[in-house]
């Protein structure tokens, strides 16, 4: 396992084995919003593209986010991570985007590729509850992601918030992105070969009381 504050090492490099089969998370669960923590489960549907590498079984290079300078430390997000790392001495925002960064890609990554077991390490019970049944009715109707990621330009910590031990860190993620969905018989249904500019909201949680370093996705939006 990783550093405590950061993110496991086994996970990051079951996310490059993985090639970082990115894909937009909303093109399959089939909201533009994306997926809150209080929604319920929500069944795939057309949307507009959205993103990731190309599931295709091969490794395709990954150029790291540009991210942002950490939040000023008298604005309410630099307090509330100040106060993290009074709880967990090895917490560091630096570290925490870096580790964003990867969980980003193996999130998707796993999602694409129908990959239950590598989504229940980062997800909190709701979000995977989410993801399983989409990744159920996905494989019903013998739908798969096509995606490519072309770069993703911003990474930075949007918001930042600490309930008694529990620390709750938004990330907001900018990238350039290309997918499209293909139905049974290899035909399109969503989607096109064109690049777009995506922004994402991603919310990680962390007990920062226990030693478990993960931090686990808890929503999921657009910006």
């Amino acid at each position: 396992m990783g550093a405590s504050g950061g993110f496991p090492i086994d996970l990051v490099l079951f996310g490059m084995i993985a090639a970082f089969l990115v894909l937009r998370l909303r093109s399959i669960l089939g909201k533009r919003t994306g997926l809150e923590r209080q929604a319920p489960p929500v069944q795939p549907t057309p949307v507009r593209p959205a993103a990731g590498p190309i599931i295709e079984a091969r490794a395709e290079p990954v150029q790291p986010a540009a991210a942002q300078a950490a939040p000023a430390d008298s604005s309410p997000t630099g307090q509330a991570l100040a106060q993290m790392r009074t709880l967990d001495r090895g917490f560091d925002p630096a570290r925490f985007l870096a580790g964003a960064d990867q969980a980003f890609r193996m999130i998707v990554a796993a999602f694409a590729a129908g990959d239950r077991v590598g989504l229940r390490a980062l997800l909190a019970d709701e979000t995977y509850r989410a993801f399983e049944q989409a990744i159920s009715a996905r494989e019903k109707t013998g739908e798969t992601q096509v995606s490519e990621i072309k770069s993703i330009q911003h990474l930075g910590i949007d918001a930042a918030e600490l309930k008694g031990k529990v620390g709750s860190v938004t990330v907001r993620i900018v990238s350039d992105q290309v997918s499209y969905t293909k139905d049974k018989d290899d035909r399109p249904l969503t989607g096109a070969d064109a690049v777009t500019e995506i922004t994402d909201l991603w919310t990680f949680e962390r007990d920062l009381s226990q030693k478990d370093p993960t931090w686990r996705l808890v929503a999921a939006r657009s910006g």
